[in-house]
């Protein structure tokens, strides 16, 4: 059994010995367990307040960056418990340790590089898991080394499945899963698509397989 699950778009699940949440959206259930939850950013598919009451616990910690702050505050978390990150930086908990890698398209508006998102490098239960975020292919991320990696595929908005299939050829990684398609942008056959262009070496997962009407804008 994989130790990670996609619940839709860009929303994972790594349930090692630690549950990490990363960009809950669209959880199907009130799971109350998540020891770590991590955002890349502050869009509404990414930050979804409705989702995070939905995995948190009393002393989950919380991983965001600076824009997110206050609004967490406002539903009564804890300061102790919210630690901003910003990108190129390396950060350690007991029995986790992390990296931030910057996230931002080149030629597009959607997400630019001066606000500061991110994408996040987390090593558990010695695995190296990339979670991209909303990016397109950047000197960055082409230098990232993980076991596992989840690259957005739809397009639009960030790199589409051509692109992030070179990405992940270049990386080389053990797994590559596609994420956001099928909720906001995107569809089933980019995923699969992406998955036929791997290298042969690399195992393609395709974790969510529900299409459901998109939704216009960011």
């Amino acid at each position: 059994m994989e130790q990670f699950e996609v619940f839709c778009h860009s929303s994972i699940l790594l349930k090692g010995s630690k549950k990490i949440y990363i960009d809950p959206f669209n959880i199907p259930n009130s799971f109350h367990d998540a020891d770590f939850i991590f955002i890349t950013h502050s869009h509404w598919d990414h930050f979804s307040l409705i989702d995070i009451l939905k995995v948190r616990k009393e002393d989950t910690i919380y991983v965001v960056t600076k824009e997110l702050f206050e609004e967490l505050l406002d539903i009564g978390i804890s300061e102790e418990c919210i630690l901003i990150v910003k990108p190129y930086e390396n950060y350690h908990f007991t029995h986790l340790n992390f990296q931030t890698i910057p996230a931002y398209n080149l030629k597009k508006d959607y997400h630019p590089k001066e606000n500061g998102w991110v994408g996040y490098l987390i090593e558990s239960d010695n695995t190296k898991y990339y979670i991209a975020g909303d990016t397109d292919v950047t000197i960055e991320n082409k230098k990232v080394i993980a076991d596992v990696v989840f690259l957005p595929v739809g397009g639009t908005y960030t790199m589409d499945y051509k692109e992030a299939s070179k990405l992940a050829n270049t990386m080389m990684p053990e797994k590559a899963i596609p994420t956001h398609y099928g909720k906001v942008i995107g569809s089933n056959e980019d995923a699969s698509l992406f998955c036929k262009l791997l290298n042969p070496e690399i195992k393609g997962l395709i974790c969510y397989h529900e299409q459901e009407e998109k939704n216009d804008g960011k």
